[in-house]
């Protein structure tokens, strides 16, 4: 794929890298990564620059995160209550009582959690979904994640222009910030996980 990806960028440079970045907010296993540092690379060695990379994947993760948001936006809690009783909800074992306890610790946290959520690995694009569902206000949920897009574009490109044409030697930087990133939220789902185990049998 990332052959693919490369060739794609590299033909029709700042559109294929508005549409990729899109359709990675979309389908997040498309990486974002690759698209972003040989973007970034392309503007060392041809008529692209970083300032028009970075706007276009911008335009492309917000879109994309618009999407999404609409997505979210068209299922309530009764709908989601009838996936939950069918055969593949009741396999997950999810109860309609977690569908509260999320929207609840969404709307807690909405503005935290888009803005941080924008620069993880993965769940950058997922966030988009609770934020529709839990009708976070439209503005609010478009500047924040223009904000956390731009970071995360604006890093990417540029460390693709500075490694240029040696720009998958930056990969392996990306990938320590990922498994840095996955472990801390490793971390945190274990604590969580114990915190709950451990107030359940002090109620017996």
């Amino acid at each position: 794929m990332q052959e693919v990806i490369i060739e794609f960028v590299n033909n029709y440079g700042y559109i294929a890298v508005f549409l990729l970045i899109y359709i990675e907010n979309i389908f997040p296993p498309i990486p974002s990564e690759v698209v972003l540092l040989s973007g970034g690379a392309l503007t060392v060695t041809t008529n692209m620059n970083v300032f028009g990379t970075i706007i276009y994947a911008t335009l492309g993760s917000m879109v994309g995160a618009i999407t999404l948001y609409l997505v979210g936006r068209a299922f309530t809690r009764e709908s989601l209550i009838s996936i939950l009783n069918t055969k593949v909800g009741r396999k997950l074992r999810l109860k309609p009582e977690s569908i509260d306890k999320a929207q609840e610790w969404f709307t807690k946290y909405e503005e935290k959690a888009v803005l941080i959520c924008r620069c993880i690995p993965i769940v950058r694009s997922i966030i988009s979904i609770p934020a529709g569902f839990a009708r976070m206000n439209l503005i609010k949920f478009l500047i924040l994640t223009l904000i956390g897009s731009l970071v995360w574009n604006t890093i990417l490109v540029n460390l693709g222009a500075l490694f240029g044409e040696a720009w998958e030697n930056a990969l392996k930087y990306y990938t320590g910030y990922q498994y840095l990133v996955l472990g801390i939220i490793a971390i945190i789902i274990v604590f969580l996980t114990y915190r709950v185990i451990k107030k359940k049998n002090s109620a017996y």
